[in-house]
């Protein structure tokens, strides 16, 4: 049997109230000014107050940076640092979602190792040599599992890419999954991010890398995913909070825990370039892909497919494995149609997808696609999603 290699947090906390033990965390450890990381409408909405408010009540001060944008950049990361540096602070909280966090996680990075002060060097797996400074990380979405993956992603705008780190020096000390903060997700967000917490499950389970310990994450998250995401987008839209979310916040999680070890695949690949080209939400766009990279991957994990159909809650009673794979894939686009994502990519131009197939294939995420493909495969996948080709 071959070595296996597995990451998470030292610490996590799940449920609602969670935030609450945020403080304790901190302040056994001797720290003594928190630098927090969050994007700017959860600041004017008043999401990120309700940790500071808990740091506040401590008697913690802390710092805010909150020059984050989705799809973070090489320079938010770079800004960030230095504010860091001038700020005092000894220890990092992120509240956000996977722009915040991985801004954050790259900002810890470079302040105890600067000899990557140029962030582009931390693409791939980044030889750094000390972990990250200490970061507690509260998830605003769920989705993304950032509190708990040893990747993050940034942009570059000069060369209209997006780059995955991998590096297990950068997963945050303390994840603390609280279902409240998750509240203000206006529906569109409740969703996109849902299909991106199925997308990591079902990619993680059908990845090369894939193996016992990973698929009893995976095969978990796609439950809990399959069973509470249409109630957490109704939850949404209604205002009302209920199951549906605290089955999500926990679902996502445990999706994170998988394939942050093991790897995704060409959906993630082909996602990270719509994000990067088009500035797509990266849920968004995983999801309109998803069912398409099920298809193209089907000829070779057919029997894990049909396990996926499962793990969904399709009856698979009389099938063969073809036809419950065929279910999931199936079940797969009724969950996508039933919270609203769209098919297509409007921003994309035929002319384009020559460039972003040849990006795709050099994201990080493309090696771990249980099947190979060439740029004319990838070429034929983007135009399934494209209005124009």
């Amino acid at each position: 049997m071959a070595v296996n290699r597995f990451v998470l947090n030292n610490i996590s906390y799940h449920g609602a109230g969670a935030i609450k033990e945020i403080p304790g965390e901190i302040q056994r450890r001797g720290y003594k000014k928190a630098f927090v990381c969050s994007d700017p409408d959860l600041v004017k909405f008043g999401v990120t107050a309700k940790v500071t408010d808990e740091l506040d009540a401590a008697g913690i001060p802390w710092t805010l940076y909150s020059e984050i944008k989705p799809n973070p950049t090489i320079q938010n990361v770079k800004d960030g640092v230095e504010a860091y540096k001038a700020s005092g602070a000894d220890m990092m909280v992120a509240i956000g979602g996977g722009s915040s966090m991985d801004t954050c996680k790259g900002i810890g990075i470079i302040v105890e190792n600067p000899e990557f002060a140029d962030v582009r060097s931390l693409e791939g797996v980044a030889d750094t040599k000390k972990h990250a400074t200490f970061t507690i990380a509260v998830p605003t979405t769920a989705g993304t599992a950032a509190e708990v993956t040893i990747n993050y992603v940034i942009t570059d705008p000069e060369k209209v890419r997006k780059f995955v780190c991998v590096d297990t020096n950068d997963i945050p000390d303390v994840a603390v999954v609280d279902p409240d903060m998750m509240a203000s997700m206006p529906a569109g967000l409740t969703a996109a991010t849902g299909m991106d917490a199925l997308t990591h499950a079902i990619e993680g389970y059908t990845t090369k890398g894939a193996w016992e310990l990973s698929d009893m994450f995976h095969f978990k998250a796609i439950q809990l995913i399959s069973q509470n995401l249409r109630d957490s987008v109704a939850e949404a839209k209604s205002g009302q909070p209920g199951s549906g979310r605290e089955g999500m916040a926990l679902g996502q999680y445990v999706a994170g825990m998988g394939f942050s070890n093991v790897g995704l695949g060409i959906d993630h690949a082909m996602a990270h370039t719509l994000s990067a080209h088009y500035d797509t939400p990266h849920g968004v766009a995983c999801a309109m892909l998803l069912p398409i990279a099920m298809e193209f991957n089907k000829p070779v994990v057919t029997k894990r497919l049909a396990e996926v159909a499962v793990a969904m809650g399709v009856d698979t009673t009389g099938m063969s494995d073809d036809e419950a794979a065929d279910a999931a894939i199936a079940a797969v686009k009724q969950l996508s149609a039933d919270v609203n994502i769209p098919h297509v990519c409007e921003a994309m131009k035929a002319e384009e997808i020559d460039q972003l197939a040849t990006d795709a294939m050099a994201d990080a995420c493309f090696p771990g696609n249980p099947r190979e493909a060439n740029h004319d495969d990838v070429v034929a996948l983007f135009k399934k999603i494209c209005p124009s080709a």
